[in-house]
């Protein structure tokens, strides 16, 4: 074998190899030598959205994946790792608008590209599963499941809220409205109702509530909760305030009803307004008469319209000079128009309670707007002028100023609120939830066509399957000006299905979640043009180890989730939940340099580019650009990323140090789903720990390639079984860490058996070869899943592959438990309870011989002065304690 361990041969051999043999493909129902079936394990990264390079973070979730996957493999499953790509969706788009190339040529590029790098860190996926989203083979089924769902009722077509901007002419996404402006033009977003199509999910609320709080023990605390969250299932009271409002034609709006839902029914008589949306029929009808309020309206309807953009809006209002009455006391109530009000929430009109309700007091001081204290708290004293957190007190408060509902708790105002409001017959006890039914129409170009054709006639037909899928263009090259869809009259012009006169195409396109909600499903079910999964998916699915970041741990996850629950209830599959566990690995971390440029912007600096200026206790207070001295701004840590200048680029460590470094780094640095903090000083200290593995094994490889094959025999002298003794202790440790998923224990595991090799004082023998050599390749086990390359070297150059096989299929190292007993033990030996010295003795002394030898010890002897010991005290394995009077 070479002297040194020269990463770039190393690597390049070992995916040769395992390109040659094809050797992470992998087939259902795999079966052992002996016939029997291997247990599966399906273990799957969230997909990557195709950007252009692998960044860090990339780097450590697929590690983690890979590790998991070589590891179970050695223990005898079947394991399949897929890998595939999310590849519609805005950024190809806004790429597309910069580089001027189509946001297919900008996709493929980037894939081929991260494949690449993706084989370059040694990664054991079998890509003859390889999905990409914008394949019509793949979006094809998209297509046909989404004309399932509408004739089943799940899929349904209606008018929705946007954010339009009124330069660029087309919707954006709410994360393209920053501050009330669209993010390329800066013109003022407007809300616009425009028809599109939604999925009920609102029907699987509550089996999605019940299976994420009580049937996923394997999924972590937190992102259960935050499904919970997002779900906000809700115990209230819908009812009315009726009015006398009517439309031009004299007809009462709503049927003279506005329904409102609430959780604090004890507080109705402490409502002194009422608040509709923007979009509320009883706001546009006041408006009608009222160009303030109009313009007021207007207004409202710029800017986003997610949760988000509400919660950081000021609060603002304007009342309609309307009422509706109070439905019990009959009182006229004031009616306003809110900007923090949605139409698509509820009923679009909510209860004003000023007095126990945060933001609905802040707005009744903003406004003037009478305040009236219906729940009191012990002794404390209500101020109409100042917020207090216990005047929203739910749990504590008893009613007051509320006629024959005073005096009451919290749940006994509620109940007796309800059943007044049912018995008048305005409202009743409901349910509610914060979910709301999953809009995926997107008035965008990248993306999976909606497969419905418009007639004049017939009104919106969907596409006969037969005539699936509809074929996304992919020339086009987006200006920013809306959708070239629907300039392009060749996708355009069609046929009505039904009565066959000209017709034209949806342009909009489904929603990228969409994309990624069933994918994991078509990597066990890989290339099957005539069906959307198959029986391979009964096999694979459901999967064993979901592996992503937390920020997918609410949409992707509880779409993925829904997603399911109807493939399930169309026949096409017979689970519920598709991921048994999930790991949400941490993010990678590192320093962040910046300045103000004389425009006011900021411009980042690379790490590589300054050096630090640090204070006495040597923390960074700045920095300093190398090139000219100029200071710079340290703004700590945080994530990776481009436009911070804060990346790392794989690429550029694997040609410099080899995938193996990187991979062990990654693993070491911090338990897999905590923050890891990048550091040029970690990443040298992998290198040269792969470097000492290589040298010992050049060192002793006479040694090792003689015990390669020998049985370890039984009579060994002590510093071979003290070496087999701490390898195999070890060995049982790291065993127990991969089954937690603590890879960086496992590397730190490695590390001691690599230390405890090279203080071995072993003598040159037939016996201690051996010894040597099973301890060598158990380290080398060990250590394979976290870096493939040099130990896959390092077992075909020391002749373990002709004695044991290759090392991809060997068998897991077993402990011997026997090589964990020691033929003698050390014992503290304490006099009267202090320190006196070390007893060894045989591991198989009893309580007697113990007793004996310990009073037969110098260090005894001293204390003793020839008397017998009052009391001796033996704490098995641990001390002897001999009492003296």
């Amino acid at each position: 074998m070479q002297e040194s361990y020269n990463p770039q041969q190393v690597e390049r051999a070992a995916q040769q190899n395992w390109q040659d043999r094809d050797a992470y493909r992998v087939v259902e129902n795999a079966k052992n030598a002996d016939g029997s079936l291997k247990p599966k394990f399906y273990a799957c990264s969230m997909l990557p959205y195709p950007s252009g390079k692998l960044h860090m973070g990339h780097v450590r979730n697929y590690t983690i994946n890979d590790v998991m996957a070589r590891q179970l493999r050695l223990r005898g499953y079947n394991v399949l790792m897929p890998m595939g790509w999310d590849a519609f969706g805005m950024p190809a788009e806004n790429a597309a608008i910069k580089s001027q190339v189509p946001p297919a040529q900008w996709t493929y590029d980037n894939i081929a590209y991260m494949k690449k790098q993706m084989n370059a860190m040694g990664l054991a996926i079998d890509w003859s599963r390889e999905m990409c989203a914008c394949d019509p083979d793949y979006y094809k089924w998209n297509q046909w499941f989404f004309l399932k769902m509408l004739e089943a009722g799940i899929a349904y077509r209606k008018t929705q809220t946007v954010n339009w901007d009124p330069v660029d002419q087309t919707v954006l996404a709410n994360e393209q409205v920053i501050d009330g402006r669209g993010w390329r033009s800066g013109a003022l977003v407007e809300k616009r109702e425009i028809p599109g199509y939604y999925l009920a999910i609102t029907r699987y609320a509550d089996e999605l509530l019940d299976q994420v709080q009580h049937h996923l023990p394997g999924w972590p605390e937190r992102v259960r909760t935050m499904q919970e969250n997002w779900i906000g299932k809700s115990f209230g009271v819908r009812f009315a305030f009726e009015h006398t409002i009517t439309d031009d034609n004299g007809q009462l709006i709503q049927d003279g009803r506005m329904f409102v839902f609430t959780t604090r029914a004890d507080t109705i008589m402490g409502v002194t307004f009422c608040a509709v949306a923007p979009e509320h029929p009883l706001a546009t009808q006041a408006a009608r008469t009222n160009p303030e309020l109009a313009a007021f309206i207007e207004k409202c309807k710029k800017g986003g319209q997610s949760e988000a953009d509400i919660a950081t809006r000021d609060k603002e209002g304007m009342a309609t000079g309307l009422t509706v009455t109070h439905p019990i006391t009959g009182a006229p109530v004031e009616l306003w128009v809110g900007n923090y009000v949605l139409m698509s929430y509820g009923d679009g009109a909510v209860m004003g309670v000023p007095a126990h309700d945060e933001r609905d007091f802040a707005f009744a001081l903003k406004y003037q707007i009478p305040i009236k204290q219906v729940i009191q708290v012990g002794e404390h004293v209500f101020s109409d002028q100042q917020w207090h957190d216990w005047y929203a007190d739910k749990d504590t408060g008893v009613t007051v100023n509320s006629g024959d509902f005073s005096g009451l708790s919290s749940a006994e105002a509620i109940d007796q609120v309800a059943a007044y409001l049912n018995h008048k017959q305005l409202g009743e006890k409901k349910t509610t939830y914060r979910l709301r039914d999953w809009g995926i129409s997107r008035q965008r170009y990248w993306g999976t066509p909606i497969p419905i054709i418009h007639c004049a006639d017939c009104g919106p037909v969907p596409v006969p399957e037969s005539d699936l899928p509809v074929i996304l263009p992919e020339h086009h090259i987006p200006d920013g000006s809306g959708n070239p869809l629907n300039k392009d009259e060749a996708f355009l012009a069609c046929s009505c299905p039904k009565c066959g006169k000209d017709a034209r195409r949806e342009t909009d396109t489904m929603d990228t979640f969409v994309d990624s909600s069933w994918y994991f499903m078509r990597y066990a079910s890989p290339k099957n043009s005539t069906a959307m999964v198959d029986e391979r998916n009964d096999y694979w699915m459901p999967m064993d180890q979901y592996i992503g970041g937390i920020e997918h741990a609410v949409l992707h996850l509880l779409y993925a989730r829904f997603w399911t629950k109807v493939m399930r209830d169309l026949g096409l599959v017979n689970f519920d939940e598709p991921f048994t566990k999930l790991l949400t690995q941490g993010m990678v971390l590192n320093h962040i340099y910046n300045r103000r440029t004389p425009q006011g912007g900021l411009e980042y600096f690379w790490p590589d580019e300054v050096e630090n200026i640090h204070d006495d206790k040597g923390s960074i207070i700045g920095a300093r650009l190398k090139s000219d001295g100029s200071e710079v701004n340290y703004d700590g840590i945080g994530t990776m990323s481009k436009s911070k200048n804060n990346g790392v680029d794989p690429q550029h460590l694997i040609d410099e140090m080899g995938a193996d470094t990187a991979r062990l780094f990654v693993m070491f640095a911090s338990p897999p789903e905590q923050t890891l903090e990048w550091a040029e000083s970690g990443i040298d200290g992998a290198n040269r720990f792969l470097r000492r593995l290589w040298n010992f094994a050049h060192k002793h490889q006479a040694q090792l390639k003689d015990g390669v094959g020998q049985a370890v025999p039984n009579d060994l002298d002590s510093a071979a079984k003290d070496l087999r003794r701490e390898i195999h202790s070890i060995l049982k440790q790291a065993e127990y860490d991969y089954q937690r998923i603590q890879y960086n224990t496992v590397v730190s595991g490695a590390m001691k058996m690599l230390n405890t090799l090279d203080h071995a004082k072993l003598a040159s023998s037939s016996a201690n070869h051996a010894v040597l050599a099973e301890c060598y390749s158990i380290l080398l086990r060990v250590l394979y899943p976290v870096v493939p390359h040099i130990t896959w070297s390092l077992w075909q150059e020391l002749g373990y592959a002709g004695i044991h096989g290759d090392l991809l299929d060997v068998t897991w190292p077993q402990v011997d438990e026997a090589a964990l007993v020691a033929d003698e033990i050390n014992l503290t030996l304490q006099v009267n309870g202090k320190l006196r010295g070390t007893l060894t003795v045989p591991s198989s002394a009893d309580k007697a011989a113990i007793e004996q030898a310990a009073v037969q010890h110098e260090a005894a002897q001293r204390y003793l002065e020839g008397r017998e010991p009052k009391r001796i005290i033996v704490v098995p394995g641990r001390l002897v304690n001999i009492v003296v009077g």
